[in-house]
């Protein structure tokens, strides 16, 4: 049974569609990054998820569960980072974690662990929410929504405000999480990151998820830029998609002195994706 699993769903936010027609299956154990330029309805997706939001039609179910129905026992195993986060600004780090263990309902058993990998300040913990920066508190949301070692963790634009030493330790984290059976669900614009740890992509644009593809098989698929010295000293640049095999066809009919093949990125998909869209 799928971790995730969305069904024509749907919700307009009075006559602008959020998501339209989401069918989206998301395995246990996989890291699936979610993609999409602002207002596509990334995270009108991820609430719906969580039944913070209820859709005008279609289903969403969570471990097997539709989300309605399984309420805050469904809940409690799913971790949560919330975009916009926003913390009691007078509580201390160690009163808000606390707060939402008990929420929770299950041991902070990842907690120490999560916070330490973070590099967050423990002597921090007993100081107001107010007196953290925009990384402490972003540290902060991280753990509590790794603390309870959650089955399935849904994540939006989680490395805001992170240094990029800290950036690396919380991808280290998702893979681990992924290692120890958990499930992933990804969102954020930093494509880089995204490729670095996602198994699966899914890009959505304009309330309509256009494409969903392992991140390998983007890379294929989508074209390369081929860099060509030749031996009269010249140089050809081309683009070149499909199976490696025809490529390598093309390069000896060139006899070339040097060859440079650079893979198309997550980033160049995306842009190329996007722009498709934006004219249907």
């Amino acid at each position: 049974m799928p971790a995730i699993e969305c069904r024509g769903l749907t919700l307009y936010h009075g006559k602008t569609p959020g998501v339209v027609d989401l069918d989206l299956v998301v395995e246990r154990g996989e890291v699936f990054g979610f993609l999409g330029p602002n207002g596509a309805g990334k995270t009108t997706t991820l609430r719906l998820l969580l039944d913070l939001l209820r859709p005008d039609r279609g289903s969403a179910r969570v471990l097997g569960e539709e989300v309605r129905a399984g309420g805050a026992r469904l809940r409690r195993r799913i971790g949560y980072l919330p975009g916009d986060l926003a913390l009691f600004p007078w509580a201390t780090g160690a009163e808000t974690l606390e707060l939402f263990a008990r929420l929770q309902d299950r041991p902070p058993a990842r907690r120490d662990e999560t916070l330490e990998r973070l590099g967050f300040p423990r002597p921090a913990l007993d100081r107001a929410v107010r007196t953290y920066s925009t990384g402490m508190r972003q540290a902060i949301g991280i753990a509590l929504a790794f603390q309870h070692d959650p089955e399935v963790l849904v994540l939006d634009e989680p490395t805001t405000g992170l240094d990029p030493m800290v950036r690396e330790s919380f991808l280290d984290l998702v893979r681990d999480a992924r290692a120890r059976g958990a499930t992933v669900l990804l969102s954020s614009h930093v494509l880089s990151e995204v490729d670095r740890v996602a198994d699966r992509v899914g890009l959505i644009a304009r309330s309509r998820l256009r494409l969903v593809e392992e991140v390998e098989a983007l890379r294929r698929r989508w074209p390369r830029r081929v860099t060509v010295r030749l031996r009269d000293g010249s140089q050809r640049v081309f683009e070149e998609a499909g199976e490696m095999g025809a490529l390598l066809d093309r390069l000896r009919a060139l006899d070339p002195v040097d060859v440079e093949i650079a893979p198309a990125s997550l980033e160049e998909v995306f842009r190329a994706v996007v722009a498709e869209a934006a004219v249907t």
